[in-house]
C-alpha cells in the first residue's frame, strides 16, 4: 500500500484549533476503517477517533465534543478537526488504517509517520 502521510500539525495556544489531514500519494486501496491515534510524552498511545467506511464514527471520551473525524470519499483523505485544544492534547498524532472494527474503533494495521501537535497553556 502507499504510505499514509499526515500534515497540519503545529503549535497553538490553549483554546485554539488545528486541522490534521492524512492522505496517500495515490489512492489505490479502500480501507475498511481509518483512525487517528496520539502519543504524548511519557504516555501510552491512545486511539483518538475512528471512522468506518460507511461513516460510523467513535471518539475517545477525552476528545468528545471537541474533535471531529471525517473522510473525503472521493480520494480517501482523512481529516481530524480539533477545536478547544488543551495542553493535554499535546502529542504526536498518527493516521492509521485497518481492515477490522472493534468495540473501541478501527483496529489499525497500517500507520503514517506522525505529525506533532503542541498546545501551550
Amino acid at each position: 500500500q502507499d504510505p499514509l502521510v499526515e500534515s497540519g500539525g503545529g503549535s497553538v495556544q490553549s483554546g485554539g484549533s488545528l486541522r490534521l489531514s492524512c492522505g496517500s500519494s495515490r489512492y489505490t486501496y479502500v480501507w475498511y476503517c481509518k483512525a487517528w491515534f496520539r502519543q504524548g510524552p511519557g504516555k501510552e498511545r491512545e486511539r483518538v477517533a475512528s471512522i468506518r467506511h460507511e461513516g460510523t464514527t467513535i471518539y475517545a471520551d477525552s476528545v468528545k465534543g471537541r474533535f471531529t473525524i471525517s473522510q473525503d470519499t472521493t480520494d480517501g483523505t482523512l481529516f481530524l478537526q480539533m477545536n478547544g485544544l488543551k495542553a493535554e492534547d499535546t502529542a504526536m498524532y498518527y493516521c492509521a488504517a485497518g481492515r477490522s472494527w472493534g468495540p473501541d474503533g478501527c483496529d489499525a494495521s497500517f500507520w503514517g509517520q506522525g505529525t506533532q501537535v503542541t498546545v501551550s497553556s
